[in-house]
């Protein structure tokens, strides 16, 4: 490209981010300013019809009480799933959804919810496995939202239908028992295994942690697994701890993005959040979420478990 070009085009991203306050996505490289929408961000873009801002939230109702102007809500369990074959949304299902919701190819998507934002993380894995470009999560999620006193509406908003279809889905960033995570497990394949679950989840002495209702016949984990708890990644107040201490978090456990990163958890939403962060924020290049998780994985008929705690279900 000649230099006159090169400043035109410069000028034409600048003319558009005068406009709209987006950044086209294809301009910026995977990074946290990039993935990650600090609350001041959104409130000043929060009327931008280049933005479309939606809430993943699991408590009933809490969407309906009060959420942020002109956010949408998607119900994870039934809108970014296949109730019928346990899978993702279909490629689609997933263009309707997006189009009904007024998101277009060029449209920001912000995504928070509810606790720590692990379904609106699920979201985000789920629009860039369908080729959305520019995919942001909440700093904080909803919870920081509301404890900073920022404004919540009851307005359900609608917008025209958008132009947004979706790519096939993207098997770089979705993992799979058979393909993926047995080989890795029977040692014919290297990857690094991240479990995101407590300790004891992760040990075998708890079948599965207080509250979660997704349960699995055998206890333990994945043998070749490190356990790097998804609570790791944020803040007390559920924002994202810094690029470097990220960085030094993984580092430390001997994962520095070299080779190919499975991550799960039980059903793959809190294991989609450290997904956000090897991926989004830190940009590592090979890192795949294992929706199947601990769900399918511990009730799966001969493939190997690590389970220290020695555990049976059923055993007194």
């Amino acid at each position: 490209m000649s230099i006159s070009r090169k400043v035109l085009a410069a000028a034409a991203v600048a003319v558009l981010f005068t406009s709209t306050g987006v950044i086209p996505a294809d301009a910026r490289p995977k990074n946290q300013a990039r993935a990650v929408a600090q609350p001041d961000w959104l409130e000043q873009n929060i009327d931008n019809p280049n933005v479309r801002i939606i809430e993943v939230s699991t408590e009933p109702g809490i969407y309906e009480r009060g959420h942020i102007k002109n956010s949408i809500k998607f119900v994870w369990h039934t809108d970014l799933v296949d109730t019928v074959n346990r899978d993702i949304i279909s490629q689609a299902n997933f263009t309707a959804l997006a189009q009904k919701a007024g998101i277009s190819d060029d449209t920001t998507v912000v995504l928070y919810g509810d606790k720590n934002n692990w379904f609106a993380a699920w979201g985000a894995w789920i629009f860039n496995i369908y080729g959305q470009k520019d995919v942001r999560v909440l700093d904080g999620g909803r919870v920081k939202w509301e404890k900073d006193g920022r404004a919540l509406t009851t307005a359900v908003p609608t917008f025209k239908a958008g132009n947004f279809v979706a790519n096939n889905a993207d098997k770089n960033l979705r993992a799979s028992l058979a393909k993926d995570v047995l080989p890795v497990a029977k040692k014919t394949k290297i990857a690094a295994l991240i479990d995101i679950r407590g300790a004891d989840e992760f040990s075998g002495k708890l079948f599965a942690a207080p509250g979660f209702q997704e349960l699995a016949v055998r206890a333990g984990h994945i043998p070749g697994a490190i356990n790097v708890p998804w609570g790791s990644n944020v803040n007390t107040d559920g924002t994202f701890k810094t690029v470097a201490e990220l960085k030094k978090l993984y580092a430390d456990k001997g994962v520095t993005g070299t080779d190919q990163i499975i991550t799960y958890c039980r059903i793959g939403e809190r294991s989609s959040l450290t997904w956000f962060v090897l991926s989004e924020i830190l940009g590592f290049q090979k890192v795949k979420n294992y929706d199947g998780s601990w769900t399918e994985y511990g009730n799966s008929v001969g493939v190997p478990i690590n389970n220290p705690s020695g555990t049976i279900w059923g055993a007194a």
